[in-house]
């Protein structure tokens, strides 16, 4: 059995511990429901055979707009529904470290998996918050420019949920209606479906102070309790994180340099960023030359992405796994359309407020 800081190492046992670890941040984005999964894209990607890309159905809806009157003489005329197709793509990432990335942090009486698994636990949920900021940077990054569907519907995604207050005279940064005023934007009368925010601390120091936001607390498996990063701004769980898009601007023309800061609100299933594992997702290798001999761990996974009502178009150069660069370009995304119409807007439950602070 392959040792790792010379304990015995289980990959299968210690990728199962991985996942027990409680992980809050992880934890709050499940309940939320804002990051899901696909069924029929998983089906088509889990296998462990280079899947790398899957077009699904993406079933169209009736309204009542075609209901018909009847008055006992006419004749009712049947319409139809329109399917259209949806792309999702596979992301797999890699890392490895040597023993000496984690012995450094083992001590006499600390339990050596839960030392590794909490790191491990807490690397990969920083891996999937890259790559989540990396698809939503994409799809408001979509080509907005042209009179095709796909370019008429993404101008008219970003435009309407983009709720950009930052050059407001004096309202410029969040207050109490800024979430309430995005979400209809963005939405309408579905604006009921946005579950979760994640903003910049900076964000939310402004909504403590304005006594809008409530900390939500933790008790650990020896009872105490502690606050954590993880608030609510009018029914919707909060988290913060300071890797959120921050753009500094230069000022000039009678204009002060300023920093502008991006919060985004999605909804439920809004985002799919699938875990569906690598073959061997961990792996031991023993070096007995290398610094006198030195153990590594190599820690391999695989994702589907996708967002929920708009389609990852692979482009050709993209063969083996998307990384977060090809997630990042808007030319990779489109509104889900059938080449004349696209869905509507108001069924896309993310949106983001661009404010000063």
């Amino acid at each position: 059995m392959a040792k790792f800081d010379s304990k015995s190492f289980n990959p299968q046992a210690f990728g199962a511990y991985v996942n027990r670890i409680p992980n809050v941040k992880k934890n709050e984005l499940a309940k939320s429901g804002a990051v899901g999964s696909n069924e029929y894209a998983k089906a088509a990607l889990s296998s462990q055979t280079g899947s790398l890309y899957a077009r699904i159905p993406y079933f169209g809806r009736i309204d009542g707009s075609t209901s018909q009157n009847n008055d006992g003489v006419s004749d009712i005329t049947a319409t139809n529904t329109t399917t259209y197709e949806q792309g999702f793509v596979t992301a797999s990432r890699m890392d490895s470290w040597t023993e000496r990335s984690f012995s450094k942090n083992i001590t006499a009486g600390v339990d050596f998996m839960d030392n590794v698994a909490q790191q491990i636990g807490d690397y990969k949920q920083e891996v999937k918050q890259n790559m989540l900021l990396a698809i939503l940077e994409g799809v408001f990054a979509m080509n907005t420019k042209g009179n095709t569907a796909a370019a008429k519907a993404a101008k008219e995604f970003v435009e309407k949920h983009t709720y950009d207050i930052s050059e407001n005279a004096d309202d410029n940064k969040v207050g109490a209606d800024t979430l309430n005023k995005a979400i209809q934007n963005a939405c309408g009368d579905n604006k009921s479906a946005f579950s979760l925010v994640i903003m910049h601390s900076e964000i939310a120091t402004n909504l403590e102070n304005l006594r809008l936001m409530k900390y939500l607390t933790y008790t650990d498996k020896d009872g105490i309790t502690r606050d954590l990063a993880i608030g609510s701004w009018n029914g919707r769980t909060v988290l913060i994180d300071d890797s959120m898009p921050v753009e500094e601007t230069a000022g000039g023309e009678g204009k002060a340099a300023q920093t502008k800061y991006t919060t985004y609100v999605l909804g439920k299933g809004a985002v799919v960023l699938d875990d569906i594992g690598d073959s061997v997702p961990y792996e031991m290798s023993r070096d007995p030359k290398t610094n006198g001999g030195q153990d590594t761990l190599y820690v391999r996974d695989r994702y589907i992405c996708g967002v929920d009502g708009i389609s990852f178009e692979k482009p050709a150069s993209l063969t083996a796994s998307a990384s977060n660069a090809d997630l990042k370009n808007g030319e990779n995304w489109n509104i889900i359309n059938d080449g004349n119409n696209a869905i509507s807007h108001k069924s896309i439950a993310i949106a983001r407020i661009i404010s000063l602070g």
